[in-house]
C-alpha cells in the first residue's frame, strides 16, 4: 500500500507573528530605578507561565524550521534563543562605579554601556535586574532568572558555581585599571558552549569593539574625586554651600524636567557653587552665564542663585531638544557638551562622523573625537573634561560617597 505524506505548510511570517504573539510579555520596560533584587528571591509564577509559553511555541516553530534545526525533546533551550524569542537580554547585575549606576530614572554606566552596544548588535531590549551582592547575581543566572551577569566577581566564585564568564577587556586590564576602573569587569554565562556566550566573547575581542571599550573606559574615569584633597573639597562644598540653594535646584529642576542632582553638579563643575563667581570671560553667577545667554533665559540678575540655577536649567533644556533624536540614555552627555561649547559645535562633529561611516549618535564616538583632536582645538578638551567631571560628580552625588 502505497504510504502518502502530508506536508504542512506554514510561512515563516505567519509563525513569527503567533510565536510573538504567545511570548509578548506584559511589561519590556528597561528598568530605570535601582530595585535591589533580594539575596533569596520567591519562586516566580511567571518562570512557569513562560515555560509553558514555550512548550506552546514548539508545535508552530517546528512546523516553519527545517528537520535538522529541532531540537530535542526536553533539551534546555538554549539563553541565546530564550533571549531571541523574547526579544529581551534580561541582566543580573550588581550596582558599582564600573558596572552601572541607576538612580531617579538616571541608567549609565561604563558595564552597562557595554551590554547596551551588545543588545543593539542582537537587535534586542535590555531588562536589567539590580543585585545587593555578586553572588545573589551569580546564583539568579545559575537559576535561570537572568541571561547573564554583569558583575566583578572573583574567578573562584563563579568556578564554584560552575559559571563561564568573558573579561569585558578581553585581556587588556591595564586600559581599565589606568581609568579607575576595576580590572575584573566581566560578562557571565550558565554555559560557555551556549551561542550567547560565544557571540559575546567575538562582541568584546574584536578589534573594533575592544577600541569603542576603551574609549568608554575613558569617558567613564573614576579618578577624578580618588585623591584626598579632591574629596574633601567637594564634601565640604556640597556640606556647607548646598543647604542653601538645595531648594532652588529642586525647584528649578521640576520646571525644567531635570534631575536636580545634576543640577547640582554642573553648579560645581561651573563655580563650586559660588554665586557671586566671576571669570576672566566675563561669565559669572552660581551657573556662570554669559551676558547673552542670561538675557535669552530671562535672567535680569546673574548673580541671583535662583535665577541663575533657572538660566541654566532652562538653557540645557533647551539644548537637549536639540538632540532628540540621540538616544535617551546618551542624550544628556549631548546636552551637556552642547552647554558647555554650543549645540552647533557638537553638530559638526556629528556630520564629520557620519561622513566617516562612524555613528553620529553614540557619545562614545563623540568623546573620542573630542579626546583625539583636542590638542588642535581647545574647546574640545574643555567640553571632554566638562560633561566626564560632571558625571562624575554627580555619580558621586547619588551614590551617597560624599
Amino acid at each position: 500500500m502505497q504510504r502518502i505524506t502530508y506536508r504542512v505548510k506554514v510561512s515563516a511570517q505567519g509563525a513569527k507573528r503567533r510565536i510573538s504573539y504567545l511570548l509578548r510579555p506584559s511589561k519590556r520596560l528597561l528598568h530605570t530605578k535601582s530595585n535591589i533584587v533580594p539575596a533569596v528571591a520567591p519562586i516566580k509564577v511567571t518562570r512557569f507561565a513562560k515555560t509553558k509559553k514555550l512548550a506552546q511555541v514548539s508545535s508552530i516553530a517546528l512546523l516553519s524550521l527545517p528537520a535538522e534545526s529541532l531540537m530535542t525533546m526536553g533539551a534546555p533551550i538554549p539563553a541565546y534563543d530564550h533571549v531571541m524569542l523574547e526579544n529581551t537580554l534580561t541582566i543580573a547585575a550588581v550596582p558599582g562605579d564600573s558596572t552601572y549606576f541607576a538612580t531617579d530614572g538616571f541608567q549609565h554606566g561604563f558595564g552597562y554601556d557595554l551590554v547596551r552596544s551588545y543588545a543593539d548588535e542582537l537587535g534586542v531590549k535590555i531588562d536589567l535586574k539590580a543585585y545587593a551582592s555578586e553572588e545573589a547575581a551569580l546564583r539568579a543566572l545559575k537559576s535561570g532568572d537572568a541571561d547573564m551577569a554583569l558583575t566583578t566577581a572573583s574567578t573562584q566564585l563563579k568556578s564554584q558555581l560552575s559559571l563561564s564568564s568573558v573579561n569585558v577587556s578581553c585581556g587588556y586590564d591595564a586600559s581599565l585599571t589606568k581609568n579607575g576602573l576595576h580590572p575584573k569587569v566581566s560578562w557571565t554565562f550558565n554555559s560557555a558552549n551556549d551561542p550567547l556566550s560565544q557571540k559575546a566573547s567575538y562582541f568584546l575581542c574584536d578589534s573594533m569593539k575592544l577600541e569603542h571599550t576603551q574609549k568608554l573606559a575613558a569617558f567613564y574615569n573614576q579618578n577624578l574625586l580618588k585623591d584626598a584633597y579632591s574629596q574633601d573639597h567637594f564634601k565640604k562644598t556640597l556640606t556647607e554651600k548646598l543647604p542653601d540653594y538645595q531648594s532652588s535646584f529642586e525647584e528649578q529642576a521640576r520646571n525644567y524636567n531635570h534631575d536636580w542632582e545634576l543640577l547640582v553638579a554642573m553648579g560645581y563643575q561651573e563655580s563650586h557653587l559660588d554665586a557671586n563667581a566671576v571669570s576672566p570671560t566675563g561669565v559669572r553667577g552660581l551657573m556662570m552665564l554669559t551676558n547673552n545667554t542670561a538675557k535669552a533665559m530671562g535672567v535680569s540678575d546673574r548673580v541671583d542663585p535662583y535665577q541663575s540655577i533657572g538660566g541654566g536649567a532652562r538653557y540645557l533644556e533647551q539644548v537637549k531638544e536639540d538632540f532628540a533624536d540621540v538616544p535617551k540614555t546618551d542624550r544628556i552627555w549631548f546636552a551637556l557638551a552642547g552647554y558647555n561649547m554650543g549645540p552647533n559645535a557638537v553638530k559638526s562633529i556629528q556630520r564629520k562622523l557620519r561622513a566617516q561611516g562612524i555613528d553620529d549618535k553614540s557619545w562614545a564616538n563623540i568623546y573620542a573625537y573630542l579626546s583625539e583632536n583636542r590638542a588642535s582645538n581647545s574647546r574640545y578638551g574643555q567640553a571632554m573634561h566638562y560633561v566626564s567631571n560632571i558625571r562624575s560628580y554627580l555619580e558621586t552625588i547619588k551614590t551617597q560617597t560624599v
